[in-house]
């Protein structure tokens, strides 16, 4: 017989112990959050089997803080069990609120084995990139090899996967003209089969399939946007909604049978579209937890592409975006590294946090306070402390400064003692200041009359 979900369990007005733990990470009435997961405007990632082993529940929706996702995986071409595992560490050190193995090449079963294993966090999958291991071309996959990956990835422990279900045969006509065609990687596999056998796709016509394992183990469904924009050009365009709201009637099936759903999101959009794309997919989708990649606001700056998406994640953040998957550096050129991984992730720490400070939070904006509180006392190592980077904000000052007397100085090597705004704010006589105020004023008014 199933495990229930965390839905299930909160439509029956229960609190289970993820949903009591859940509330004092965010800080939240436990009821608070068991309505909001009936509502379906909060998910647990929890898979009955993590949630028995390391996994640390933790919630994705609009009353949680915005959450980070980092994507790690070998590739046929490089990377290691060890490697994805130190990846693994990595992101959770530096802040990761799930995790995402997109694991392709050998070894599949074994590297995500071993994630698991020691991951406290939410650990999600693309099952359609395992299935494809298995065969020799894309056409070869079947909608059985699909139920069967994604099986044997829930028993596994994974907490949410990524499905592709609401790439439509009838989309594709739609992307004929786009500059940058179909850019995700599910989509564009999916599309494939589909023109190959000029059938629908099989995710789709076996989703309720797909929804009584996910319902069996409580996998999350993230419904995956496999017509998202890859380009600025492309962005908000016919394919990309009618997507939409085809992850719209996905959204309601899954909460029939009490699946929790996230709804990911486009890549490339600029600015002035940030806002409406959040509105729409939380109007078409109910306020179902709004997961996306960036978005990219500009096309122009490959090797930075962890900034250019962070200005797009901060904003929609603000806006009601409650996960934001990160970019690194070596988005659209390779396969990033242990170093990639960090700076995608403090890029995307500081977009979630603006997000948090825009949206009201008192914990984010009493962190702030405190650290400014802690720049205009000169008590460096509490800034050091209080910083989402400590390391690299503690190397950047010492390094400036080479002699020791000086790294505990009331200055920095920009301004030095003499210039230091804020030292010379602090030696202020306020009451000399206020008493020549009075005396101006009364000389003014003396001279009035």
């Amino acid at each position: 017989m199933s495990a229930l979900t965390q839905r299930a369990i909160a439509r029956r007005s229960e609190i289970s112990p993820a949903m009591e733990r859940v509330a004092q990470r965010e800080h939240l009435p436990a009821q608070t959050v068991r309505e909001e997961v009936a509502r379906g405007r909060m998910i647990i990632p929890a898979n009955v089997h993590h949630l028995a082993g390391a996994l640390d529940p933790m919630a994705i929706g609009l009353e949680a803080g915005v959450k980070i996702n980092a994507n790690i995986g070998s590739s046929p071409t490089s990377s290691s069990l060890d490697e994805e595992v130190e990846k693994l560490h990595l992101s959770q050190r530096w802040g990761a609120d799930t995790v995402m193995d997109l694991s392709t090449g050998k070894r599949i079963d074994e590297t995500r084995r071993a994630i698991l294993e020691v991951a406290t966090v939410p650990i999600g999958t693309v099952p359609i990139y395992q299935a494809l291991e298995s065969v020799k071309h894309p056409e070869d996959l079947t909608a059985d090899l699909l139920l069967e990956v994604i099986e044997r990835q829930a028993r596994q422990g994974v907490d949410y996967m990524t499905i592709h279900a609401g790439v439509r045969l009838e989309h594709l006509p739609l992307c004929r003209h786009r500059v940058t065609g179909i850019v995700s990687r599910g989509g564009g596999l999916l599309a494939r089969w589909m023109v190959h056998h000029r059938l629908e796709n099989p995710l789709y016509e076996r989703f309720d399939d797909v929804l009584e394992i996910l319902r069996e183990h409580d996998v999350s469904v993230s419904l995956g946007d496999g017509l998202r924009p890859g380009s600025i050009a492309d962005a908000s365009d016919a394919a990309q909604f009618a997507e939409l709201d085809t992850l719209g009637e996905l959204t309601r099936r899954a909460w029939e049978r009490d699946v929790q759903v996230m709804v990911e999101g486009p890549g490339h959009v600029p600015l002035d579209q940030l806002e409406a794309n959040v509105r729409r997919q939380q109007e078409v989708c109910e306020e179902a937890p709004f997961y996306t990649l960036g978005p990219l606001v500009t096309d122009v700056a490959p090797g930075y592409d962890h900034i250019t998406s962070a200005i797009g994640a901060a904003i929609v953040g603000w806006h009601g975006t409650s996960m934001l998957c990160y970019v690194t550096p070596k988005e659209h050129l390779g396969l990033p590294d242990a170093e990639d991984v960090k700076q995608g992730l403090i890029a995307y720490r500081i977009a979630a946090h603006a997000a948090d400070l825009a949206r009201g939070s008192r914990r984010a904006a009493r962190w702030d306070r405190e650290l400014s509180q802690a720049r205009f006392d000169f008590d460096w190592n509490r800034q050091f402390a209080l910083a989402i980077d400590p390391d690299t904000a503690r190397s950047m000052h010492d390094e400036t400064l080479a002699d020791d007397h000086f790294k505990s100085a009331e200055f920095c090597s920009m301004c030095g003692p003499k210039y230091c705004p804020m030292h010379n704010f602090r030696d202020v006589d306020w009451d000399a200041i206020n008493t020549t105020i009075a005396q101006r004023k009364a000389e003014r008014a003396g001279a009035a009359a």
